[in-house]
């Protein structure tokens, strides 16, 4: 479709910032501007603290937590890594044992790995065939030595939401602390901490229309003493993440989750409008196949099996879409889809998966032209390899 603009149905990966975050942000970057080191006592540098504070009350209001319970990190990925191997390294002592599932962004089964090799054991669990741990999962795999469960709220490719608050009921009894990452929930759904009784949970800015580069982690006050940093060169964020803060990323942090405070639900009921809409298109495709659970999922995000595509062909095919076939931190790897695999999925079936990831700026005719283009494209492949 020469001539025109790309539809955008990858939003997890390619949605632009708001313009008042990008305001917010400029303000942070001139010579007129709040330019100062935060850690600095002159002036200057009182009046950038002074915005990375507003910034931090702004962006603990969206989960509900006091702001001297948040981390500022360079984005979910650290942030799940801080709590997980910061958490684990500083128990070791007590245990080595941890829980976690097979359908976890890589930055906790990556974390959960590096701890393998350092000694400690992680059970991981399986879903069902929809994408849900039960909780009685959970606690059959606690053990006396459990330092700490991580379990992510809304998956990254396919959506769906796990019960926290059941999960977080078992490990309260068990006294074991949970780790939750809502890079995906934080600013699509009501997310309270005192609600989901976490100990530890991980958002990011660039999900939620703001800038790349920044995110933070939350920490319930006793697990501030049961956390190790993982750099080290300073007494910034508490002693907990060392170097200079990036005030205007931070501003722009405080601003999206401001925005998406008051957005959140306006924006999950046009995202679930028009994903009920594309699934109703693409489910007319004979052969199509729905990932995940049907209605305890995030708005935002429909992920489809096409039987007897090959689904990177298919997506070169879309050029005048935006969309992945997955998670963009598995876009280098030729491997089906881990997730989608651990579903039951086949090889195939997982290899011909599509992920739309619908937002804010989504509109119905993007979704016209979606059906529209992958229709057009399912079709021309299996004519040509019936």
């Amino acid at each position: 479709m020469s001539g025109e603009s790309p539809v955008y149905l990858d939003y997890a990966a390619t949605s632009p910032a708001d313009p008042r975050v990008a305001a917010a942000m400029s303000e942070c970057l001139t010579r007129d501007g709040v330019f100062g080191n935060p850690s600095s006592m002159h002036p200057h540098g009182r009046l950038a603290r002074a915005r990375v504070e507003r910034a931090r009350a702004q962006a603990a209001a969206l989960i509900h937590a006091e702001a001297q319970q948040l981390v500022w990190t360079s984005g979910a990925t650290e942030s799940n890594n801080l709590a997980i191997l910061g958490t684990a390294r500083a128990a070791a002592r007590r245990g080595r044992h941890l829980v976690s599932a097979r359908t976890e962004h890589k930055s906790v089964i990556d974390a959960c790995r590096r701890l393998e090799h350092e000694g400690f054991h992680v059970t991981w669990l399986d879903t069902d065939r929809e994408g849900l741990i039960a909780p009685e999962r959970v606690r059959e795999a606690l053990r006396e030595d459990t330092v700490l469960v991580s379990i992510m709220h809304a998956n990254n490719e396919i959506g769906v939401l796990q019960d926290i608050e059941a999960i977080a009921a078992v490990c309260q009894e068990r006294e074991v602390p949970l780790h939750v990452d809502a890079a995906q929930s934080a600013g699509k759904v009501a997310v309270d901490v005192a609600r989901l009784h976490c100990d530890l949970l991980s958002f990011t800015a660039h999900k939620l229309y703001g800038p790349k580069g920044i995110g933070a982690l939350y920490f319930a006050p006793p697990r501030r003493a049961s956390l190790q940093p993982l750099m080290f060169g300073g007494g910034h964020e508490r002693g907990l993440r060392p170097g200079t803060l990036a005030v205007h990323q931070i501003v722009g942090f405080g601003v999206a989750c401001e925005l998406a405070a008051a957005a959140w639900q306006r924006d999950a009921g046009h995202c679930e409008r028009l994903r009920a809409r594309l699934w109703q298109g693409l489910s007319a495709i004979d052969g199509v196949l729905l990932n995940g659970h049907p209605t305890q999922r995030v708005a935002g995000i429909l992920n489809v099996s096409f039987s007897g595509i090959e689904g990177e062909s298919l997506l070169l095919g879309l050029t005048e879409l935006s969309l992945s076939t997955g998670s963009a931190c598995n876009s280098d790897s030729d491997e089906p889809s881990y997730v989608l695999r651990a579903l039951g999925r086949d090889t195939e079936l997982a290899q011909s998966s599509l992920r739309f990831s619908l937002g804010r700026y989504s509109e119905e005719q993007d979704i016209e032209r979606a059906i529209a283009a992958v229709t057009r494209e399912v079709r021309r492949l299996r004519a040509a390899a019936p």
